[in-house]
């Protein structure tokens, strides 16, 4: 996705506009370039100064059949002029580019909301695949949402009709068709979309001037036909910001930047190993272009060998990075432990997908996290983090560097599908802000008649870090258990519990922030306990519950393990406590394991984000009260709160 960059003045910074927030979605086949058409509107978005955010949704398959139920591919944004922080519970507008595109997406519209489809895709053939026994745009099927008709189609082959294009090269165009319409309605500037089309096909500028002649008369259109009431232009104000520089990202992206500057501020150049996998091949792809940041990128034949490639550039005094999705981790498993037993700095990026083994590759969930921080042989404790953002991820990365190189680990960061390919508006930091954390290697040898200790531990725990080949330093590394101290190869009992213990007690005691509360008191009724990407609809949901007077507070856990020190007492300071998560229960049951608290699930394992509404839907079951025998209130039991099912029916 193209980036946009805004300087924000002070000006704009002030101005405070009524709150307003649109939601489009664009749906089509998954040929019909609905995630550039989404990225292109992104893009016009924040150039305008809105807040967004966005959720790519498309299918697992390269190209599914045209025109099917499962081959839709759909792009959401969510844009306004106050603070967004999710990608919209329900759009107010679907563009539907063929039947498949709009039966799959057409009950998420808002009741009122509008249709835009193409009737020129709404023939017998499409009808058929999309599983429709009449035409909806010709029935009353649609009658509780506004529709426009229109043949988008034919519009588009007029509009190039100049250029000599066949049929099929022109309807490839009627995705800009498309966008230059949706620019028109939300008053949007063309010029950028433009000036990317001509970059994009440099070597084929009719291309270019055919794509910007579909662009212009959508937006043509949109100006000068007699669309009716139901469709008018809307301008949504700037949202309110600290004033700075500010860029469009995507979790893919940020994580990259947080993994170089992470290298910078440890004074290291970095080694990335990777293996193509949906949806972690991003961080490749954009590490790749970063060669002058002291960056090596290498594409490996399998997830096993980037790993181990990663590991052994730490073993030479590089930052290792490996990065990649649930199945690859899986297979990275017995390289991890060898970092664990090695103790050498890696950072490896898992960006979780629905699960277990292939499962929904293109699909959004949480149900990594037994397998971050359980999910290997033997005792092998191993720090965690979780991004809760595509701007958060930046952090995150520094974060998981500073533990790898501080305390000679590897540290598993957790994303997911939906924040690696959301985008959403990040304000440039200043790196100044940002402390240094220079590593130091060890290269004075031990005085005469002393022998090296390659397993010594500072007060961190850490063991020193040596390159290989420094004079005097020669030591042995391997996997097998290492003798305290010396390194040497020891099976004895006594030596395999203190090398357990002090790696056990290294990670256990890896310095992380006191735990603080998102929104909210320290204690109260009901608190909503989240981690990674629920982080939005959670906190959204609370402010509103809040805002109707209810007492509920919001957590969002960062360090997974080891946990803050102060979460348990935080945790014990409320009556009641909710964890929402887009799994099975995973950091609930680990919350009750670690501090003994009645932590309830709410869960979600759909492939899709949860929505604000279904949490909100939640915090108020606790707060419907039931009258007891004499004549009191209750708190209600499991039964009255909501299933599984009634949240993902």
């Amino acid at each position: 996705m193209a980036t946009a960059t805004h300087q924000l003045t002070p000006e704009e910074a002030s101005a405070n506009p009524p709150p307003e927030a649109v939601v489009v979605r664009f749906a089509g086949d998954s040929g019909d370039g609905m995630q550039l058409t989404g990225g292109q509107f992104t893009l016009s978005t924040a150039l305008a100064g809105n807040d967004l955010a966005t959720f790519p949704d498309f299918p697992a398959e390269i190209r599914a059949p045209q025109g099917t139920l499962f081959g839709v591919s759909a792009f959401q944004i969510n844009f306004g002029s106050t603070e967004i922080d999710t990608a919209g519970d329900a759009p107010d507008v679907l563009i539907a580019m063929n039947p498949a595109a709009l039966k799959v997406n057409v009950e998420a519209l808002k009741p009122g909301g509008l249709i835009i489809a193409d009737e020129g895709e709404f023939g017998d053939r499409n009808l058929a695949k999309a599983k429709y026994d009449s035409n909806p745009l010709e029935d009353d099927s649609l009658a509780k949402w506004q529709l426009m008709k229109l043949n988008i189609s034919q519009l588009t082959l007029d509009a190039v009709k100049p250029f000599g294009l066949g049929n099929k090269e022109a309807l490839r165009c009627k995705n800009m068709w498309t966008l230059g319409l949706a620019l028109w309605m939300f008053d949007r500037e063309r010029q950028p979309i433009v000036d990317w089309l001509k970059a994009k096909f440099a070597k084929a500028p009719e291309l270019a001037e055919a794509n910007i002649a579909a662009l212009n008369a959508g937006h043509a259109y949109g100006e000068t036909a007699e669309l009716g009431g139901q469709v008018g232009r809307l301008h949504v104000p700037a949202a309110p910001a600290e004033p700075g520089l500010y860029r469009t990202v995507t979790g893919a992206e940020s994580i990259s930047l947080g993994l170089v500057a992470g290298a910078q501020l440890a004074s290291l150049p970095m080694f990335f190993g990777g293996y193509p996998i949906t949806p972690a091949s991003a961080i490749l792809h954009h590490l790749s272009r970063l060669k002058e940041y002291g960056v090596t990128t290498f594409q490996a034949e399998d997830e096993i060998a980037a790993i181990a490639a990663a590991l052994g550039a730490s073993y030479a005094g590089s930052l290792g990075v490996t990065s990649s999705s649930g199945p690859g981790i899986a297979l990275k498993g017995e390289a991890m432990g060898l970092a664990i037993m090695t103790e050498l700095p890696l950072v490896i990026v898992n960006s979780q997908r629905g699960g277990p083994s292939t499962g929904l590759p293109t699909k959004t969930e949480q149900s990594d996290l037994y397998q971050a921080v359980y999910g290997r042989n033997g005792d092998a404790p191993m720090p965690v983090l979780a991004a809760r953002s595509a701007a958060d991820c930046f952090d995150v990365a520094i974060e998981a560097v500073r533990i790898a190189t501080q305390y000679m680990t590897p540290v598993m960061l957790l994303t997911d599908g939906y924040i690696a390919n959301a985008a959403e508006p990040w304000k440039v930091p200043d790196m100044s802000g940002y402390a240094p954390f220079p590593v130091q290697f060890l290269t004075t040898p031990p005085a005469e008649g002393e022998t090296f200790l390659p397993y010594a531990r500072d007060e961190k725990g850490a063991r020193p870090w040596v390159k290989p080949g420094t004079p005097g330093l020669l030591h042995r590394i391997g996997g097998i258990e290492k003798a305290t101290g010396t390194g040497n190869i020891d099976y004895s009992p006594g030596n395999h519990q203190a090398m357990t213990d002090a790696r056990r007690e290294k990670v256990a005691n890896v310095d992380v922030p006191d735990q603080d509360v998102a929104l909210g008191d320290t204690s109260g009724k009901l608190v909503v306990v989240g981690w990674g990407s629920t982080y939005g609809p959670i906190y959204q949901a609370v402010r509103r519950a809040r805002r109707r007077g209810l007492d509920v507070s919001h957590v969002h856990i960062r360090h997974i393990w080891p946990m803050p020190r102060n979460l348990g007492a935080l945790l014990k300071g409320y009556e009641n406590i909710l964890v929402p998560e887009m799994n099975t229960g995973q950091l609930k049951t680990v919350l009750r394991d670690q501090f003994l608290v009645d932590a309830r699930p709410l869960n979600k394992v759909s492939g899709q984000p949860f929505r604000i509404a279904e949490i909100e839907a939640a915090i108020g079951a606790f707060f419907d009260r039931v009258p007891d025998n004499e004549g009191g209130e209750v708190r209600p039991d499991d039964s009255q709160l909501p299933s599984p099912e009634a949240v993902n029916p």
